[in-house]
Parts: structure tokens; C-alpha cells; sequence
């Protein structure tokens, strides 16, 4: 909602307040001001010209040499608008002014001739080319006769304005006109509001005379009121009216149609106008449509209907599709002389389903689907009528052709001010709650220490008992809210266990090097269940957005590779994502999906790259590999880990283990299987995910610190011939079951596979080290161990020791 502080100031008075102060003021109270707009956008310089002599240039066939009033002189102007001519009064920045964008007007020559400044179209004064009338959608705007040569276009335009933007909740429907917004301003400053006095001269022949209401479905629309006014003259809106509409965000378009979004904005009333001749009838009959009716609208698009949504006809075909859009065959044009001025009440329900069934959301719509104030129907077609005699030069029928079974009674809502303040934590009199009210214009009463209020039909918002409560506290002042603590036995907040351990899994990823992705729980069909650890019945949406988006997901991955993919092909080459979330396995016992919260990573790219070193690695199998170690170590859970190779569908069969630990299977990694990787046109892309619920609950023991050893080590280095399938890891359990207490470390330094190794075998090196906290060891005590070892791997593992 654009809200013009000039227009503003006819309801109240907002004299003297600076704009940044009034949008903190009414931010503080609850409604959010975005921003500020300065519309004359810093311009200085513009004035009013009158073009006295308008011709063609001698070297140019699309230029025009003016000679244009500026008030103190006949200044020569080159103007390349089609839409020139002699007699106009014109927008003219003279030489030295400054318009939007800090553009400068300079002294310049055009093909020889010489240009004292620029006349200028709307689009030039940074006016949106959505908003500007037609007429002057192309070319320079031509002003009024009234406009005096020489005196500041800017006011002239409404440019001298400050607007408004609000952020406007759902509930907050009422800020949706000038009016309500006056209320609420008037609130805040402590001051009444000046309403639009309604007065005009009626014709002594009846609107009943000429117009006949009829309407079939009262549930849809209990309320219908039709003026209508003879002798209009179609035509241009006076300026001030064209300024006002544009400032609201409305584009002007003929008198009568500015009329009806004037007061679209002015009260938050939709009215629509009818040409009289054109129904053809005299008659309008409000009702369902019927099961594939058609209607070609004012966007000239036609529309087939379903037998529950609402049009207004003249009794043989639909004219409008009511609090949606009028039909083209209605339409009010240069040639209307008579209108139908329809103000109406429609059920929200019903058209929000019309509105989003045929495709078309309009400022009427939106107002309607809230809900529009039922005491101001009649008000905004008596203010429409007025404002058509006044500058349409309409003649007003006498009285209004009007259908009324609307049940207009306020919501009665009961509060004590005891009530209030428990739920608010304050201490606000009863006194002051009722000022509030007042300044609110909310009809309140106290009666045996009981606030009994009548709510205003302006405000749909106001239902209940918080309502209020709600109204108190932004008036009263969200900052005078005291602030306390909790009171507790025990010392309020701090982290679960399971949160904690989670922040450390967060911190050790990111300090490693991943960024943290936020993906979509919803999957395709085809991607629910890929690299998921385990499998379960999936569930599906009943009316999914899209086929991409209609299954909860069972692993992460899937989505961490789209992410990948959408990343290189934006010529980010190197990624590393991770993501910690649900998947969805089956069902509980009360029916709603099993979330179980997973981790999962993906790399590709480039591990480090040092250019000035001369180093770079890309990522591999390791890199990912070390990263779950280290995560592994940072919650001390690196004892008992290990990966065991393995296979599964869309991974590298040869590059593929589960993440084991002490025998449980909790997680997967590997590289993506070439062919997937280049359907997502990826290079080399490792990923692993594990069920991070399964390894926060792992038990930990309590940690202990190891003073840093105060005898010395022995080491042993063993080279293993083995079959080409024995993993390394094989050999390491057996080493560490056979070392005994003596063995601290084992580590694998070397594989070879070539000369001198017979074909189906690999050579394996491990670096064994051997120490005793309390003492030296003997070479005898290390020979005993290692020979145990040995001896193991020998009969465990069917190694033999390379010579």
C-alpha cells in the first residue's frame, strides 16, 4: 500500500511531522513502514513552458525546434516527441536542472541548432511508464491550460510528495485505503479525522426509473447498491486527480474509471461503472454462472466460468465477474453518456476461489477476499456520484437502486482490563485502556469493571479477546513492555545434549571448509529414495506444487547434488556443501511421517589451491574420508570407526564404503558414479551421509587427558604381501587386536603393486609404535609384541612379511 502524505494530510493533520518521523511512529505501532519515497527525487529546476512556435529541423526530420515560455524568457528548445506541438503547455528542465539519476541539463547543439534545456515526458521525471496515462505513454505530457509558464512543475505534478510504503500484515485489511489509514494515524497523534463531505445536486428522475436490481444469490452477495448518472462526459481526470492515483501506484485512464479506483483507494471500497447503453437491458441480475459460461474481460482475454463463481449480468449474458473484473462488453468509453456506478458486498470466500480459479488478482479482488466495511458500501457509490457530477458534469438520479440484507451488527467482544494486563505482563489503568479505545474510535463501555466493546465493521481484524489486547499493547507502546526473566527452580535455557553435539558437528564441517545448505524436504518420485541409507514407504502430497516437489525425501544427497550442479554452472568449479536435516522413513504410530535428521556432504572441485606455492589437489575419496574422521574424533567417537567397501546404486563401485561403527552400519561414502555425474554434468564428486540421530546417541565416555609420555617410543615398520582384495583396513584390526597394551599406533604409509609383487597380490606398510607410560621398554618386551602381531597376520590374514 503507497500512501501519499499530501493526500494523507485531507483526513489528518500531519503538518509539521517529518515523513522519517511519522514512519516510526506508525512502524512502532505495528504497522511496518518499507520505505520513504521522495518523488521529487531530488529535481530542481523544472517549470511550466508554453511552446509558442513548434518546427520541423532543417537537418533533421524527427527533430523539432521549439521556442517554448519559461516564464522569464523564449528559450529555444530541440524536442524529438512526436507528440509536439505549438499552443501546448509542456514540463521544460532548464539549463543547470537536475532530474532523476543526478542527470544534468547542459547548453548543447543538435545538428547545429542550439537547445536551452529539455521538454520532458513523465517517464523523464522518474514516473514508472506503468503509471502514465496512455495518451502520453509515448512522447512529452502535456499540461493543463491553467498551468502558468515559468512556475515549479513539481508541485503542479503532486512531485513535491513523500509516499509511504507499507508492509501490511494479512489481518491489517483496514490500512488498505487513505481513510483507514487516517484512523490509524489519527490514533497515534491523538487526533480526530476530517471524513470526505458527500453533497451534490440530485436530478428529479429516479434511478429506480431507469435501473432494475435483481439478485439470486443472496449468500454471495447480500449487498448491492447501483447509482446512476446521466450526461456524463468522458474525458481526462483533472490533474490533481491523475497525480493522486499515481502516487497510489494507479494508472489513469479516463475520468470516470479514476473516479472509481479514487475511491477504490480513498475508502477501500471496490466500485465498478457500468455504460448504461451498453447493458442494453436496464436491468442487472446478480448470480452463479453457469457451468461453462463465457466472458471476455476488460483485458480483453475471454474466460470460461464454473457454475459456483459469481456474475453480475443484464439478465441475458454476463456483464462482470463480480469483485473480479468488469467485461468488455460494459465497458465505459468516449462515447458513455450514462453510468451504472455498482458498490457492492461480496462474500470473501467466494471471491478468492473466483479470483485465483480464473487467474486474475486485481486491487479489487485483494480488498474484497479481506473483507470490505459494510457501513462504508453506501458511502463510497454516494462518493463516487459526487465526484462524477463534479467533474464528469454528471446528473445524479435521484436515490440508489439497492438490494440490503447484510447484517452490519459490530462484533461485541467482553474484556476485563485485569485480563489485559496478565496476558501483556503489565500494569495499564483502566483509564488509559479506554483512551486507547477512544483514540481508535472503537465504540467501548466499562461496565462492572468489564471493557465492553463494540468493534467497528472497518476493522475485520477484531474478533476476539487478544484482538484487543493486541490493540492495547501497540498503542500503549511495545517498548513500554517491562522486560523480565523467567523464574525457575533450575537455571532457564541452555542446550540438550544432542543440540550440543549437533553444534559441534556444524562448527568441525564448516571449520573444515563446507558451507551449510538449506534444501527442499520435497523430491521428485525419481529421486526419494536414491543413496538413501535405508528405505521405507514414501510419502507422498496429496496436492503437490509440482511433480519435482510432490515426495518427502529419504536422503539428502540428491538435493546436495542439484545444489552442486546449479553452483558449476555458475563457474564455481569448486564445492563443498553440507547439510544436516530430516528424511522421512514411513510412518509413526499417530500417522505422520518418521523424521529422522541426517548429515550429508558434497565435494568437487579443487581440495587447495595455492597458486603462489605452485600447489594444488583436488578432492578424492581421502579428502572426504578425513573430513569424517576428523568429525568422528571431534565428538570422540574415533575409536571403533572403520569403512568397508561396498556397493550401491548411483555410487562408484570400486570407490563406495559404509561408514561402520563397532559393527553398526550408520553411514555411506564415495564418489558418484561417472554416468550420474555427467547427467548432472559434474566432474569428480565425492559425497557421504550419515544418520546423524543414530551417532548423537552414541554413548561417549568421559574424557580424559593423557599427560604427554615421559619415556620413549620404539617403532617397527612391516611391509605385507597380500591378496590385491584384502583391505587395509583388515590388516589394521588384526594388528591392533594382536599388539596388546604395548601398541599406541598403527599407520599405513605405503602400497605397492609392480615388479617384483606377483600378479593378484599388493605390498601394504604399516609403521607400528610401541610404549609403556611408566617405563622404557626393553627389546625383548618389543620383539615379544611384534612376533605376536606377525604371527597374526600370518594366520588371521594369510600375509607374509616382504623381504
Amino acid at each position: 500500500m503507497y500512501v501519499s502524505t499530501k493526500w494523507l494530510n485531507d483526513y489528518v493533520n500531519i503538518e509539521g511531522i517529518k515523513p522519517e518521523e511519522l514512519a516510526e511512529k506508525i512502524t512502532r505501532s505495528g504497522i511496518e513502514v518499507d520505505s520513504i519515497i521522495d518523488r521529487s527525487q531530488g529535481m530542481t529546476n523544472v517549470v511550466v513552458g508554453y511552446v509558442k512556435e513548434c518546427v520541423k529541423h532543417p537537418e533533421a526530420d524527427k527533430l523539432n525546434i521549439c521556442q517554448v515560455d519559461v516564464g522569464e524568457e523564449t528559450t529555444q528548445i530541440i524536442c524529438g516527441a512526436a507528440n509536439i506541438a505549438a499552443g501546448q503547455k509542456v514540463i521544460v528542465a532548464r539549463v543547470g536542472a537536475v532530474l532523476p539519476g543526478d542527470f544534468k541539463i547542459k547548453k548543447a547543439k543538435l545538428r547545429g541548432e542550439e537547445s536551452n534545456g529539455m521538454i520532458c515526458s513523465l517517464q523523464e521525471l522518474a514516473i514508472e511508464g506503468k503509471l502514465v496515462p496512455k495518451a502520453y505513454a509515448e512522447g512529452i505530457y502535456v499540461l493543463p491550460e491553467t498551468a502558468i509558464p515559468g512556475e515549479n512543475a513539481l508541485p503542479l505534478l503532486g512531485l513535491d510528495d513523500q509516499v509511504l510504503e507499507f508492509d501490511l500484515t494479512p489481518n491489517r485489511s483496514d490500512a488498505l485505503s487513505m481513510l483507514g489509514v487516517a484512523y490509524e494515524v489519527g490514533a497515534i497523534l491523538s487526533q480526530g479525522i476530517a471524513l470526505p463531505k458527500i453533497a451534490y445536486k440530485e436530478s428529479t428522475e429516479k434511478a429506480q426509473d431507469l435501473l432494475k436490481l435483481r439478485i439470486d444469490a443472496m449468500k454471495d452477495n447480500p449487498m448491492y447498491v447501483a447509482k446512476v448518472v446521466k450526461n456524463v462526459k468522458i474525458g481526462e481526470s483533472p490533474l490533481w486527480l491523475q497525480n493522486r492515483l499515481m502516487a497510489a501506484g494507479v494508472r489513469p485512464h479516463n475520468n470516470v474509471v479514476d473516479i472509481t479506483n479514487y475511491v477504490l483507494m480513498e475508502y477501500g471500497q471496490p466500485l465498478h461503472a457500468f455504460d448504461y447503453d451498453r447493458l442494453g437491458t436496464g436491468e442487472i441480475i446478480v448470480r452463479l454462472a453457469e457451468e461453462g459460461e463465457k466472458i471476455t474481460t476488460l483485458d480483453d482475454v475471454e474466460r470460461t466460468l464454473n457454475a459456483h463463481q459469481l456474475v453480475i449480468t443484464n439478465g441475458k449474458e454476463p456483464v462482470a465477474i463480480a469483485g473480479v473484473m468488469g467485461g468488455l462488453n460494459s465497458e465505459v468509453h468516449e462515447g458513455t453518456t450514462t453510468v451504472v456506478i455498482e458498490s457492492a458486498y461480496f462474500a470473501p470466500a467466494s471471491i478468492r476461489r473466483t479470483s485465483k480459479e480464473v487467474g486474475l488478482r486485481s486491487d479489487a479482488s485483494t480488498r474484497f477476499e479481506k473483507g470490505v466495511d459494510p457501513e462504508r458500501v453506501i458511502a463510497a457509490a454516494e462518493r463516487a456520484a459526487q465526484l462524477i457530477s463534479e467533474i464528469a458534469g454528471g446528473e445524479v438520479l435521484a436515490g440508489s437502486v439497492m438490494i440490503d440484507e447484510l447484517d452490519k451488527t459490530p462484533e461485541r467482544i467482553i474484556v476485563s482490563p485485569d485480563y489485559i494486563n496478565n496476558r501483556l505482563g503489565m500494569k495499564i489503568s483502566l483509564e488509559e485502556m479506554l483512551s486507547i479505545l477512544e483514540r481508535l474510535q472503537i465504540s467501548t463501555e466499562a461496565v462492572n469493571g468489564q471493557l465492553v466493546i463494540d468493534a467497528p465493521t472497518r476493522r475485520q481484524d477484531l474478533r476476539i479477546k487478544e484482538d484487543i489486547i493486541e490493540e492495547i499493547a501497540r498503542m500503549y507502546g511495545y517498548d513500554e513492555i517491562p522486560m523480565t526473566l523467567p523464574v525457575s527452580e533450575s537455571i532457564p535455557g541452555g542446550l540438550s545434549p544432542y543440540q550440543a553435539k549437533r553444534r559441534i558437528v556444524r562448527g568441525f564441517l564448516e571449520g573444515a571448509g563446507l558451507v551449510q545448505a538449506l534444501t527442499y524436504s520435497l523430491t521428485s518420485k525419481e529421486q526419494a529414495q536414491a543413496f538413501a541409507l535405508e528405505t521405507a514407504p514414501v510419502t507422498e502430497l496429496l496436492m503437490p506444487m509440482s511433480e519435482d516437489r510432490s515426495i518427502l525425501r529419504q536422503s539428502l544427497i540428491p538435493h546436495l547434488l542439484e545444489a552442486a550442479t546449479y553452483n558449476v554452472a555458475r563457474r564455481t568449479d569448486s564445492v563443498a556443501l553440507y547439510e544436516t536435516g530430516s528424511v522421512f522413513l514411513g510412518e509413526e504410530e499417530d500417522g505422520l511421517p518418521l523424521e529422522v535428521e541426517h548429515v550429508a556432504a558434497v565435494i568437487t572441485g579443487k581440495w587447495v589451491d595455492h597458486a603462489w606455492q605452485a600447489e594444488t589437489k583436488t578432492v578424492d575419496f581421502f579428502v572426504l574420508k578425513g573430513i569424517v574422521e576428523g568429525m568422528m574424533d571431534s565428538l570422540g567417537l574415533a575409536g571403533g570407526l572403520s569403512f568397508e567397501q561396498t556397493t550401491i546404486e548411483g555410487m562408484h563401485p570400486g570407490r563406495t564404503a559404509n561408514i561402520v561403527h563397532n559393527g553398526e552400519r550408520i553411514g555411506l561414502i564415495g564418489q558418484i558414479h561417472p554416468t550420474e555425474q555427467k547427467k548432472r554434468d559434474l566432474k569428480n564428486t565425492y559425497a557421504m551421509e550419515m544418520n546423524l540421530k543414530k551417532v548423537l546417541s552414541i554413548e561417549t565416555d568421559v574424557l580424559l587427558y593423557v599427560p604427554v609420555p615421559r619415556f620413549p617410543s620404539i617403532s617397527r615398520d612391516i611391509a605385507l604381501v597380500v591378496a590385491s582384495e584384502t583391505s587395509a583396513g583388515t590388516l589394521e584390526n588384526v594388528i591392533r587386536s594382536a599388539g596388546g597394551k604395548l601398541l599406541k599406533n598403527v599407520k599405513l604409509f605405503d602400497l605397492y603393486e609392480g615388479d617384483n609383487v606377483e600378479d593378484g597380490k599388493k605390498s601394504l606398510a604399516f609403521s607400528l609404535t610401541y610404549a609403556d607410560p611408566e617405563r622404557t621398554l626393553t627389546d625383548e618386551e618389543v620383539v615379544k609384541a611384534h612376533e605376536k602381531v606377525l604371527n597374526a597376520l600370518t594366520t588371521e590374514a594369510g600375509a607374509l612379511l616382504r623381504g
